[in-house]
């Protein structure tokens, strides 16, 4: 460090970067851009259910208000996005419910290990009370949940086998998101757990640092980790959300008019996500199995299920966590 010039850490480069964009924004006379983050690549459903969501706030708002996408995690990590966001240096961002879970308890739930049966299960749930009562607990953090986008649901591949019971999972050592929900799901099962950065995973799978992960079809596919991993076991463990949030700041300088129109521009832009989130899914797994990788089914669930319980009893405390969780099961289908 040279004498009496302070180190400016990325974290707080990318802040100041941020926070000089929008005051930028704010300070054309042609109208306000809100600015939105995400860290997948511009293809991405999620990006372009976004822009999706740009375009129908353009139109009804007769281009007073527009969206500025910056895909690609060009402003960092969500974990750095999210606190940029929180303070209203971006005014929209994309982000996993693990960056959130640190912040506000009720995120934990979407994640829960076999909480949703099924993709449709999860859909139905967050779209209505439950999933609004999450989305409004963000509100005392600074942030406004404006709606949920599909992330997959969630299977384990590895190096070695198929995994059809909890006991083929022993000693293997399979990344996970810097998430200690699931660490918890993790070492419950029997494996350690590798918390690791998405973009590592493919190396650490060829080097033999890990012996595999647990993610969904299309970034199975699209990390070209089941070149390295070709075992792909149907576990469908996680069928966790992503969740989109507004600057709380932002927020509060919005016309009544204008909230309106941005939440409902937001929940407008879902199915419209949803459909090419199939689409994705659909054209990764015949990708997937065309590659020749070994896709099982797993008859018995009820194992893996059966030791979830003190993952579930140390992540779901409060009453209102036990509420929400109560009223998704009730739910389900064969509820």
């Amino acid at each position: 460090m040279m004498r009496g010039i302070p180190v400016i850490s990325r974290r707080q480069a990318l802040i100041s970067m941020a926070a000089a964009t929008s005051l930028a924004a704010c300070n054309q006379s042609s109208g306000r851009d809100l600015l939105s983050a995400d860290s997948h690549p511009e293809e991405y459903p999620t990006v372009q259910a976004v822009k999706e969501m740009g375009r129908l706030l353009n139109e009804r708002s007769g281009g007073r208000l527009r969206i500025k996408m910056y895909a690609g995690g060009q402003l960092g990590s969500e974990r750095d996005t999210l606190e940029i966001t929180s303070f209203g240096g971006l005014d929209l961002n994309r982000v996993n419910l693990a960056p959130l879970n640190s912040i506000e308890p009720l995120t934990t739930i979407p994640a829960l290990p076999f909480l949703f049966s099924s993709t449709s299960h999860m859909r139905t749930a967050l779209d209505g009370p439950a999933g609004d009562r999450i989305l409004d607990s963000l509100a005392p953090h600074d942030l406004i949940g404006l709606c949920f986008y599909d992330s997959g649901e969630r299977s384990f591949y590895n190096t070695r086998k198929p995994i059809l019971s909890p006991d083929d999972m022993a000693g293997m050592k399979i990344r996970v998101p810097n998430s200690d929900l699931y660490v918890a799901m993790i070492k419950a099962l029997g494996a350690d757990a590798t918390p690791m950065s998405l973009g590592e995973v493919y190396q650490a799978l060829v080097q033999g640092v890990i012996d595999g992960a647990e993610n969904n079809w299309p970034s199975f596919e699209s990390g070209r980790h089941f070149e390295a991993a070709p075992f792909y076991s149907l576990t469908r463990h996680i069928i966790a959300p992503e969740v989109l949030v507004m600057s709380a700041s932002r927020w509060r300088k919005l016309s009544d008019s204008d909230k309106t129109l941005v939440q409902q521009s937001a929940r407008d832009s879902v199915p419209f996500m949803r459909k090419l989130w199939d689409e994705r899914v659909a054209e990764s797994r015949e990708k997937i199995i065309a590659a020749g990788v070994s896709v099982n089914e797993v008859a018995d669930l009820g194992a893996f299920q059966q030791k979830m319980r003190p993952v579930w009893d140390r992540f779901v405390r409060t009453d209102t966590q036990k509420e929400i969780v109560a009223e998704i099961e009730a739910l389900r289908p064969d509820a």
